[in-house]
Formats: structure tokens, C-alpha cells, sequence
């Protein structure tokens, strides 16, 4: 997720993505026994599974990128995807029907396992089966079948998609080694067999995982870097203190607004990058039913209360934008669709929603929430914002991120808070996966008006030609409200400026390019 390629797809579709602001900082001299010594990169991700057909989500995919191939990746700074595990990839034929990519030749897996077509087909095709409501199922929902011959791996579409190429140069065409991997369930245990720069030398979950590279790879990756450790933090606050004790050497975009606010940037030694951000915050509703919140009128009457300029202010220190839309700013199809609806806080226009659809007030549910930089501070102003206006009464419930993805999966949430990552460069990664049929964020939504607009973006290979049907898919949502977009996040990512290439940790692409640290 959330979470997060190659021919005719245009590359000024989300330039706005590629955007970063100069490097502060000044230069410092590296220890002399900091050579063989691991780079230490902080995060507050969770890692759901390390099995790609059971995760969909930032920090298994940051993992998945790094210890995986895929067929397809992103280059820095590019908007459409290059070959990695593949020599080249195209569709073929009429109608964007057909996909077929040629292998490398000589790929093996990290345990000298040979990486063939055959490999290929059984990573999708396991997806597909085991249907994990964690997993990446819904990228996958216009592929057919696989079908190889030779080295020749050949992809059958159900309809037409465009975005086909971008889907399988994320963590949901990670490629897993057969005779490892059962064909029907997820893999147990803490070991990962793929044919990454990478391999998963030790894994602790919760805790780290140390990356070390590996001499046999062969693909986009001209250089496999060095070894990496990645540290796993329950929350913001120990981040903040490692990275303030110098016990890791950068850190990922999840740093405390406070913090990030009071950046200093004549800091000595101390780079900060700051990317366009390619991900939002929304409050996402339960329309199942039973659920109080199912009511078109309560979600609309929730809409009309939000203020989401206190939010960006108060609560994330100006270190996000507020947002009106289901797709960010600075990605082609980008409107204002809610500011057009519910311009300004109107408790008013909340009561009168309310009244005129007969429902007794106040109106309680169950708020939930889990990772975030300040969760519990923007859950609790959440709170006091709805219950102020005297129409809901809010519970609130931070729930930990495994048993969170879990929860809302099931519907055992009447609304909860959650952060989407771009999964790739391009706007259906806003629109397909969340508010598309069966989607990740199993709300229970369905809209046959916005199911045809999806259809008809994914159809036009001109990616920077399909701005007014996700303008008009973003007006129906602002209608329906499924959920409720809040903020647009700035990308930052703070390294010591003894460490390079943390510029290509964060780029709007959805990958985390580990292997580019290194120590100066």
C-alpha cells in the first residue's frame, strides 16, 4: 500500500512526483572504522509477511523491492518502468490484450535455484489462489492467465489495461522460487528466496532485518551497494530518538512533525530531502451492514465537519497539505472534487443532512487507526472536531498494524484512518485498488459508474490523455464517500551527510532503493 513501466505509457503523466528540493547540510569526514560497518536506515513499518502473495502494504513492499525481482522496475527519476528480471517487455498485438516479456538469460534465485518462465507463472499465478486479503489480489484483477514458453512469459488480460506494465513492476510481480513457496498458501517462517540485489541474511520481526548484497544478481541494478540493516520501530518517538543518538544513519519519511518543523537546516552533517508526495490520508467507511455509518447521509454529514486545514496545522506542523481529492495533487486527474462539495467546516449543513434523512442523533461509531506519525494526536482531534458539533460520538482505537490490516478486512471497524502510497506512477493506483470492485480497502463499496470509468482510463495507452474520466470518477466519490480524503504527505528523508543516495529512497515511484546508500 498502501498502501505503491515500459512502452507506450507516458512519462509526464505524475512529473510532479520527481520533484526534490536541494540537500542541506554541510559535508563530514567518516570514521575510519566505518567501513565495513552496516548502513543503518530507521522505519516505523511494519513488515505484514515476507511471502510477496500476503503483503500489500509499505513496509513489506520497501523489503519485497530490495530481496525480489520483479520483471519490471523503476530507474530513478523515471516515470515508466525498465527491464529487470526481463530482457524486454511489450504488448503485442491489438487492444492491449496482450503482454509479453523475455527473460534474461542465466537468473537464479539467492540459494542458486535457476530463476525461469516457470517461476514467473507460479508467482502470479499463487496470488491469484490463495486470495490473501492482505495480499496484492486486487493489482492483478485484469490478468487472466499466464502462459510461457521458453523464456518467453506471455500475460492474458481479461480487458484491456495500459497499466498492466506498472502493476507488475511493484510487489505484486515479485518473482518466488517454486520449489520453496507452497502453490496454495502462504510460506511460513522468517526466510526469503528471490533473485534481488539482496539477500535476507537475518530477520527478526518487529525488530530488523539485515540485508546484504548479493554477487549473483543480474538485472536493472548496476550495482548492488552494500549491507544494509533496517531497524523497525514501534513508533515515531524511538525513531526520533536512534536517529538524535546517531544510532541509525537515515531515516524514512514517518519522523515526527515536531521534529521535522523544527529542522534546522544549517544542522552540520545532516541532509534532508524532500520529495512531492505520492501518498494521502483518508478516513475510510464501513458500508457493510449494520455498520452506523453505511448512510450515505452520515458519511456526507461527517464530510460537512472535518476541518482538515486544523489537522495539517496542529496536529502535523504544516508538513502536510490538506487534501480534497482521492488522487494528490501533483498526479494527472487531480481535482478538488470534496472542496467543490463541503468547502469549509459546516456543523450546520451536518445537522440539516442528518434531520432531513431521519437519523437519530448523536450518531456513534468506532474510529480506528494504527501507524502514523501523530496517529493518536490526529485520531484525537478527529474526535473533538465530530463530537464538538454534538451529531456523533466517537470511539477511537489505535489497534496494532497487523490485527488493524485484519480488522478492516473483516469489516470490524466502523471507520478507520490509513495512509495509501502510490504503488506506482500513475492515477489508477489511486482509484482501481481503493475504490474500484473488491478493493484493498474492503469497504464494501460498489459503483458500476466508477467500475466503467476505471475501465476506460486502463484502455487508453496515452496516459496524460485520461484526465477528465478521473476527474469525473473522483466527482461520483465525492458523492458516495467511501472515505474521506484528509491530507497529502510531503515526502522527508533525513540521512547523516556521511551517507549517499538517500535521495533515492523516496521518489514517487514506490521504491526504496536501498542498495544506492552508501558511505562517502
Amino acid at each position: 500500500m498502501r498502501w505503491v513501466r515500459v512502452r507506450a505509457v507516458a512519462a509526464g503523466a505524475v512529473a510532479g512526483l520527481l520533484l526534490a528540493a536541494g540537500v542541506t547540510g554541510c559535508g563530514m569526514s567518516s570514521s575510519s572504522d566505518d567501513g565495513g560497518r552496516p548502513i543503518a536506515v530507521g522505519t516505523i513499518d511494519t513488515v505484514t509477511a515476507l511471502d510477496p502473495a500476503g503483503g500489500y502494504d509499505a513496509g513489506s513492499w520497501a523489503l519485497y523491492g530490495n530481496v525480489y525481482q520483479s520483471l519490471l522496475t523503476f530507474a530513478p527519476g523515471r516515470s515508466t518502468p525498465v527491464p529487470d528480471a526481463a530482457e524486454d517487455c511489450a504488448f503485442r498485438g491489438r487492444g492491449l490484450l496482450t503482454y509479453e516479456c523475455e527473460l534474461r538469460t542465466g537468473l537464479t534465485f539467492g540459494n542458486g535455484h535457476p530463476l525461469t518462465a516457470e517461476d514467473v507463472k507460479f508467482s502470479f499465478d499463487r496470488i491469484l489462489r490463495i486470495k490473501s486479503p492482505q495480499g496484492p489480489r486486487q493489482l492483478l484483477e485484469t490478468l487472466r492467465s499466464v502462459e510461457t514458453a521458453g523464456r518467453k512469459v506471455t500475460f492474458r488480460l481479461k480487458t484491456a489495461d495500459a497499466t498492466f506494465p506498472f502493476k507488475i513492476a511493484t510487489g505484486a510481480g515479485s518473482i518466488v522460487d517454486h520449489a520453496r513457496y507452497p502453490a496454495d498458501r502462504l510460506r511460513p517462517g522468517h526466510e526469503a528466496d528471490g533473485s534481488g540485489p539482496y539477500l535476507l541474511a537475518d530477520y527478526r520481526p518487529g525488530e530488523r532485518a539485515e540485508l546484504k548484497p548479493r554477487p549473483h544478481y543480474k538485472g536493472a541494478v548496476k550495482d548492488p551497494g552494500r549491507t544494509v540493516t533496517i531497524h523497525y520501530f514501534r513508533d515515531a518517538a524511538r525513531m526520533s530518538r536512534a536517529w538524535k543518538q546517531r544510532d541509525i544513519d537515515v531515516t524514512g519519511r514517518q519522523m515526527p512533525p515536531r521534529d521535522l518543523a523544527r529542522m534546522d537546516p544549517s544542522d552540520d552533517g545532516v541532509r534532508v530531502r524532500e520529495n512531492a508526495g505520492a501518498g494521502a490520508r483518508s478516513m475510510v467507511f464501513n458500508l457493510r451492514d449494520g455498520s452506523p455509518v453505511k448512510e450515505v447521509a452520515v458519511r456526507r454529514a461527517v464530510a460537512a465537519v472535518v476541518d482538515r486545514a486544523a489537522l495539517a496545522r496542529d496536529v502535523h506542523q504544516r508538513t502536510v497539505e490538506p487534501l480534497y481529492s482521492l488522487i494528490p495533487q501533483g498526479i494527472t486527474g487531480h481535482t478538488t472534487s470534496f472542496f467543490d462539495t463541503y468547502p469549509a467546516p459546516d456543523p450546520e449543513r451536518a445537522r440539516t443532512l442528518l434531520r432531513k434523512a431521519g437519523i437519530t442523533q448523536p450518531v456513534a461509531f468506532r474510529l480506528a487507526y494504527s501507524q502514523g506519525a501523530a496517529a493518536d494526536e490526529e485520531a484525537a482531534l478527529l474526535k473533538r472536531q465530530l463530537e464538538a458539533t454534538g451529531l456523533f460520538r466517537v470511539t477511537v482505537e489505535h489497534v496494532e498494524w497487523k490485527e488493524f490490516q485484519q480488522g478492516y478486512a473483516r469489516g470490524a471497524y466502523d471507520a478507520y484512518c490509513i495512509t495509501w502510497l502510490a504503488d506506482f506512477p500513475d492515477p489508477d493506483t489511486f482509484t482501481t485498488p481503493l475504490v474500484g470492485a473488491d478493493s484493498a480497502l474492503h469497504t464494501g463499496y460498489s459503483s458500476a459508474r466508477v467500475d466503467r470509468l476505471i475501465r476506460e482510463t486502463q484502455q487508453n495507452p496515452q496516459r496524460n490523455r485520461v484526465a477528465e474520466d478521473f476527474r469525473a470518477i473522483q466527482k461520483i466519490v465525492a458523492e458516495d464517500i467511501p472515505l474521506l480524503p484528509l491530507w497529502q504527505k510531503k515526502e522527508y528523508t533525513l540521512g547523516y551527510s556521511r551517507i549517499s543516495g538517500t535521495e533515492y529512497l523516496s521518489d514517487g515511484t514506490g521504491m526504496w532503493r536501498l542498495w544506492e546508500l552508501g558511505r562517502i
